[in-house]
């Protein structure tokens, strides 16, 4: 097996998914006690468990107020205005659950674009950094290279960010 077929070395990779997974664990730790509340609602209101004790709990309701189950007194009478005050109510609180778990992950995701873009911009830096030097030791060796001198010095080039920044947003279609 060559070398250029070869998997990434076992230590690195699991460095890697180490690294992530110490900062997905702090990330979680750092959570107010409101996240970790508000996160715990949502992950149980999302769950089948939640969806049968709430199709239970209507179908219980609807039928004992439409007298069909006589072991309890109708109280709610048809159009069951009581259940729909407390489902209305659930749904605000629950909405509101959600609105801030889905807050704490957007701001988690955008930690982690903030933390990818730096990677990649140290990266491009240290890639042209490359390119300069092997340009340098093949012109010093003579060495006849099988890359166009425009190509390579398009790539040479450092990126200019804000310049970049700029092209994408001009290209980026317009919200509604």
């Amino acid at each position: 097996m060559s070398a250029e077929s070869e998997p990434l070395s076992g230590s690195a990779v699991e460095e890697n998914v180490e690294a992530i997974k110490k900062w997905d664990e702090a990330l979680l730790e750092k959570r107010s006690h409101a996240q970790r509340v508000s996160d715990g609602i949502t992950r149980v209101a999302a769950s089948g468990a939640s969806l049968l004790a709430h199709a239970v709990w209507f179908m219980g309701w609807i039928l004992i107020n439409t007298g069909v189950l006589p072991i309890i007194e109708p109280f709610d009478p048809f159009p069951f205005e009581v259940l729909t005050m407390i489902v209305s109510l659930e749904a605000i609180f629950l909405a509101m659950f959600v609105l801030a778990s889905q807050n704490r992950l957007a701001k988690q995701s955008n930690l982690r674009a903030n933390l990818n873009l730096q990677i990649d911009l140290l990266a491009e830096r240290e890639m042209t950094t490359m390119l300069q030097l092997l340009r340098d030791m093949s012109t010093h060796l003579q060495v006849k290279t099988s890359v166009e001198k425009e190509h390579l010095d398009e790539l040479i080039e450092e990126t200019d960010v804000q310049e970049l920044a700029s092209q994408v947003d001009k290209d980026e279609p317009a919200q509604p």
